[in-house]
C-alpha cells in the first residue's frame, strides 16, 4: 500500500487526486495539505511514502517546500506543473533538488484530468519504490567524505602542500567575479536551504587533476546517459567538471520535449564547462556538454577531424526518445578514445551500447548503488560486467577527468 499526501492550494484538485488515488486497491490517500507549509508539516505528522506537490502555492511554494522536505525527510515526490516557460525552469529545479517525476497540466489546470490519469498513476507508482531517503543519505556520506579529504589536505605539512600544489591547479577555484555565470537564471528568490545544497553540490576546494585542451585527453569524448533522478546527479557531476575539460561530453536524459533546454539552462548557469541543448549540426568542442532534446534520438558523426551532432525522430528505442542505447551505438567506434557514463534511471537503456562500447575499447563508469535516486540502469551495466569503475555521484566528475587523462 502507497501512502500519499496530496499538496495543491486548489480545492478541485485537492478532490479530483483524492478520489483517483482513493479509487485505487494501490494507494492510501492519508492527508491534504493546501499549501507549502502545510504540506512540510504533514509530512512531519504523517510520514507518507510519496507526496504529489504543487509548485506554485500561497505562503510556501512547492519549490521552498521540497527543499526542507528533502533536508528534513527526504521522500519520493512528484511535482505538478504547468508547461509555461516559468513553470518548465520551476520544474527543473525541484528535479535537481530531488523530487523523482513531474505531472504536467495541460494549459496550467488539470481540467480533463480523464485523459492523464494513466499516466499520473504510472509515475506515481513509479515515483513509490524510488531510493530517495538511500540515495540522499549515501550521497551526504560521499559529500562528507570530499570534504574530509579536503580538510585532509589543508592540515599537510605546508611544504608537501607547496610540491603539489606547483604540480597541479585548481579547476574548482572560485571565478573571478566579471566571469562568474549568473545564479539563479529563473528570477526565483532563494530559500536558504536551496543556497545551503548548492553550496554542497557546486564545491569549490576539492578538484580532480587539471586538464588543458591543448594536452592529454583532446582526442577523447564523454557520453553520460541517465534518467529517473539524473537531473539532480547530472548538477552533481557537471558543476563539478573544469573549464577546460580538454573534450566535449554528449548527454541523454530521459526527458520530454520542452524540459531539455531549461535543464541545460540551469546547468550552464552554475557549472565551469558551458551547458546547451543539443542542436543538430552541433560541432562538438572541449569545455562544452550537449543535452540531447526531448523527444529526439541524438547520435554523434565524425566528419574528418569534427565530430557532429545528429538529431532525428526516428521510433522510440525501449519506449524512449532520446535513448542511451541510440547514443552509445554511435560513439562505440571512438573506441579507447570513449569515456562512457551511466548513471541513476530505472530500467536497462544503455546496457546494449555498452556492450559495443567495451568491445571497442571503451572505458566506462557506472553509479553507484548507495547515491543512484533508481538502481536500474547502472545496476544493468555493473551486472553485466561492463564497468571498469563504479563511483559515488560525488566522485564521478573526478574518474571522468582521470579518464580523460588515461
Amino acid at each position: 500500500m502507497i501512502r500519499i499526501l496530496i499538496a495543491d492550494d486548489s480545492a478541485f484538485m485537492r478532490k479530483v487526486l483524492t478520489d483517483l488515488f482513493k479509487a485505487q486497491p494501490d494507494f492510501e490517500v492519508v492527508g491534504t495539505a493546501i499549501n507549502g507549509r502545510d504540506a512540510v508539516e504533514k509530512v512531519k505528522k504523517y510520514h507518507p511514502d510519496l507526496l504529489t506537490l504543487d509548485v506554485q502555492m500561497p505562503v510556501m511554494d512547492g519549490l521552498d517546500a521540497l527543499a526542507v522536505i528533502m533536508e528534513i525527510a527526504p521522500m519520493p515526490v512528484v511535482m505538478l506543473s504547468s508547461l509555461t516557460k516559468e513553470g518548465t525552469d520551476e520544474t527543473i529545479r525541484a528535479l535537481s533538488l530531488g523530487a523523482i517525476d513531474f505531472i504536467s497540466k495541460a494549459g496550467g489546470s488539470i481540467s480533463r484530468i480523464d485523459t492523464i490519469e494513466e499516466d499520473i498513476l504510472a509515475k506515481c507508482r513509479a515515483a513509490a519504490k524510488a531510493n530517495v531517503r538511500s540515495a540522499m543519505k549515501g550521497t551526504r556520506a560521499a559529500e562528507l567524505a570530499e570534504k574530509e579529504r579536503r580538510a585532509k589536505e589543508k592540515s599537510e605539512p605546508p611544504r608537501m602542500r607547496h610540491v603539489e600544489l606547483k604540480a597541479r591547479t585548481n579547476p574548482f577555484a572560485a571565478k573571478p567575479a566579471a566571469e562568474e555565470k549568473k545564479t539563479n537564471p529563473f528570477g526565483h528568490r532563494e530559500n536558504p536551504l536551496l543556497q545551503k545544497r548548492r553550496q554542497v553540490l557546486t564545491p569549490h576546494a576539492q578538484a580532480a587533476p587539471n586538464v588543458k585542451a591543448s594536452g592529454a585527453g583532446s582526442s577523447k569524448l564523454v557520453a553520460i546517459g541517465t534518467s529517473t533522478g539524473g537531473p539532480q546527479a547530472l548538477q552533481s557531476v557537471i558543476t563539478r567538471l573544469p573549464g577546460d575539460l580538454p573534450c566535449g561530453v554528449v548527454v541523454v536524459q530521459h526527458m520530454p520535449p520542452g524540459f531539455t533546454k531549461s535543464l541545460a539552462n540551469r546547468l550552464d548557469s552554475l557549472s565551469k564547462v558551458s551547458v546547451k541543448e543539443a542542436e543538430d549540426g552541433d560541432v562538438i568542442e572541449p569545455g562544452h556538454v550537449y543535452i540531447a532534446p526531448g523527444n529526439y534520438h541524438m547520435r554523434v558523426a565524425s566528419e574528418g577531424s569534427k565530430r557532429k551532432i545528429v538529431l532525428s525522430q526516428d521510433p522510440p528505442v525501449g519506449n524512449h526518445r532520446p535513448a542511451v542505447n541510440v547514443l552509445y551505438d554511435s560513439v562505440a567506434p571512438v573506441g579507447k578514445n570513449l569515456v562512457a557514463v551511466i548513471m541513476t534511471g530505472m530500467g536497462c537503456d544503455g546496457t546494449e551500447g555498452m556492450k559495443k562500447i567495451k568491445a571497442q575499447g571503451g572505458y566506462s563508469i557506472a553509479q553507484d548503488e548507495s547515491t543512484s535516486v533508481v538502481y536500474g540502469m547502472p545496476k544493468s551495466v555493473v551486472d553485466a560486467g561492463l564497468a571498469d569503475e563504479v563511483r559515488p555521484v560525488t566522485d564521478i566528475a573526478r574518474a571522468i577527468v582521470a579518464a580523460v587523462e588515461k
